[in-house]
């Protein structure tokens, strides 16, 4: 693993709180100071780093005013139980699965196999290097794209499930609509698997939405140093985003070259090299 110091990145988001007065330009620049980088080379950031800095700070600011309790009201209206159907654990239907650092770790100390990269790749620099910004679970490669530890509609470790299935369907984060309006998104796949009108206390729902709160909070937080680190990278060792090699790069592999990527996890970078859908880590 290449290791970046991040410390202060993985630490900074929780003290952020005493800073929500100032405007997100001087948020970034702070964050980007106690990361490394200066205000000078904060300006020097390639724009891809440095526009979605600005824009993940917006909606960290934004998730943090965001009340519980009004998250709280849509739990207990939606009132939503589990069926098994399984539906949420392919990817034909949800995707592939996020994961945190947290997650990874555990996962790792009993089943490193079932992770690779995620499928969205972010950048790629002049070289041919690809960059990801995370993990993900393994699909066990059928038409659903079955995660990987779905057995008979049940899941194998769901003890030790990651903490986005242990929220499902709940969630909060903006995104736009069919229509292009970009607003607040409680919950996944509405009135397309499980049940509803369950009843769920006050209680219940509002320490659940505390805890979405948190993850939501965490994703944010891990994508700002993902793209801090990322861009510290980049000025630090004369790196360009470079979107034809990036374009080309992907047509390539499609036609079974292999394209090597750094994945971020823990304020630093794992190799790792893909062809033809194939996943393997390089130590």
């Amino acid at each position: 693993m290449m290791d970046f110091d991040a410390s202060i990145v993985r630490i900074y988001p929780h003290w952020l709180t005493p800073f929500s007065c100032l405007d997100i330009m001087t948020r970034t620049l702070i964050f980007c100071l106690l990361a490394g980088i200066t205000c000078k080379r904060m300006d020097q950031l390639p724009v891809p780093f440095r526009t979605n800095l600005i824009s993940r700070q917006a909606d960290l600011a934004a998730l943090r005013a965001y009340p519980a309790e009004n998250l709280a009201e849509i739990i207990v209206e939606v009132g939503f139980h589990c069926d098994c159907c399984s539906r949420c654990c392919t990817r034909d239907f949800n995707g592939h699965v996020l994961l945190l650092d947290t997650d990874v770790r555990r996962i790792q100390s009993f089943a490193p196999e079932s992770l690779e990269p995620v499928p969205v790749l972010d950048f790629c620099d002049q070289h041919g290097m690809y960059y990801a910004s995370g993990y993900t679970l393994r699909s066990q490669g059928d038409s659903k794209g079955s995660c990987y530890f779905l057995s008979e509609r049940r899941c194998r470790i769901y003890e030790n499930r990651p903490s986005i299935c242990r929220l499902y369907p709940y969630m909060l984060h903006r995104e736009p609509d069919d229509q292009g309006t970009v607003d607040w998104r409680q919950i996944s796949g509405l009135n397309q698997h499980g049940g509803y009108n369950v009843e769920i206390s006050e209680d219940e729902a509002h320490s659940l939405a505390l805890e979405i709160k948190a993850f939501e909070e965490d994703v944010l937080s891990r994508e700002i140093s993902y793209l801090a680190c990322t861009g510290r990278y980049f000025l630090d060792n004369g790196l360009r985003n470079v979107r034809k090699r990036f374009d080309d790069g992907l047509r390539s592999a499609r036609e079974g070259v292999a394209i090597e990527v750094m994945v971020f996890s823990d304020g630093g970078y794992d190799r790792w090299l893909i062809r033809a859908g194939i996943s393997i880590q390089i130590h």
